[in-house]
Order: structure tokens, then C-alpha cells, then sequence
């Protein structure tokens, strides 16, 4: 890729999933990728339990607020990921789009959050990949 990609993550309620995906793609690509997520019905704070693991990970998602996805930042995306939030995303001709079948991290334990957050570091790490922004 020629320039810096914009990378979309979406999950229901940007409270969990698409945060920690965002987490990752920020840290594992050193800031060199635009990084945005949103939620088709955004909650009102980031799960703890993720924001937890991620700390394990030893990246922090504390001040992470869970958005609205906007059709804006659709558009404004190379690569839209989506994680469980069905038809609520719009489509755009000539977007990669990506549907991560991942369980959902809310209300669970943090032996599930882990696994939920060890899965998606492997999924950030093949997209960053994919689009040559790491080797």
C-alpha cells in the first residue's frame, strides 16, 4: 500500500471487541495506520474486563470512548472489520471488508476475555499484514 491505511473496526457497542482491535492496530502498527471504530449502538463506557486484558497486553484502552459509527468514517476507510454488527454497516464500492466471527467479550470472565483478546491480536497482526503496514 501506498500510503498510511485507514482501518475501520465495528462491533455492536464499541464497548469491547472493535476497542481492543484498536488498541492493537494502534500499537502493533507504531501509530503508522489511521485507526477508527464505532458501534451500530454504541454503550456507554469500554467493558473493564477488556480493558484488563489489554493492560495484560500492556496496551491501554482506559480513555477509549465508545462512538456511533458513522458513515463518514466508512467511507473514509481503506478496510472495514466488522465483529458481529450484521447489516447496521453501510457498504461502500471498493472497501475491503472483513466479518471477524468473534465471541463477545461482555459480561464474561477474563479467562474469555483473554482468549477473545488473544484471537484478535492474531487477526490485527494478519490484516497489518495484508496491507504492508508490518512484516
Amino acid at each position: 500500500m501506498s500510503s498510511a491505511p485507514t482501518i475501520l473496526f465495528v462491533c455492536v457497542h464499541n464497548a469491547g471487541r472493535s476497542q481492543m482491535a484498536a488498541g492493537f492496530a494502534r500499537a502493533l502498527s507504531g501509530g503508522t495506520v489511521t485507526v477508527l471504530s464505532g458501534g451500530s449502538e454504541p454503550g456507554t463506557a469500554i467493558n473493564p474486563v477488556a480493558i484488563e486484558a489489554m493492560r495484560e497486553a500492556g496496551i491501554d484502552i482506559s480513555t477509549a470512548v465508545p462512538q456511533l459509527l458513522r458513515t463518514d468514517d466508512v467511507q473514509a476507510a481503506d478496510a472495514v472489520i466488522t465483529m458481529g454488527c450484521g447489516d447496521a454497516c453501510p457498504v461502500f464500492p471498493g472497501k475491503r471488508y472483513e466479518d471477524w466471527e468473534l465471541e463477545d467479550p461482555a459480561g464474561q470472565g477474563i479467562e474469555t476475555v483473554r482468549r477473545v483478546r488473544d484471537d484478535i491480536e492474531q487477526r490485527v497482526r494478519r490484516l497489518l499484514a495484508d496491507l504492508d503496514v508490518i512484516a
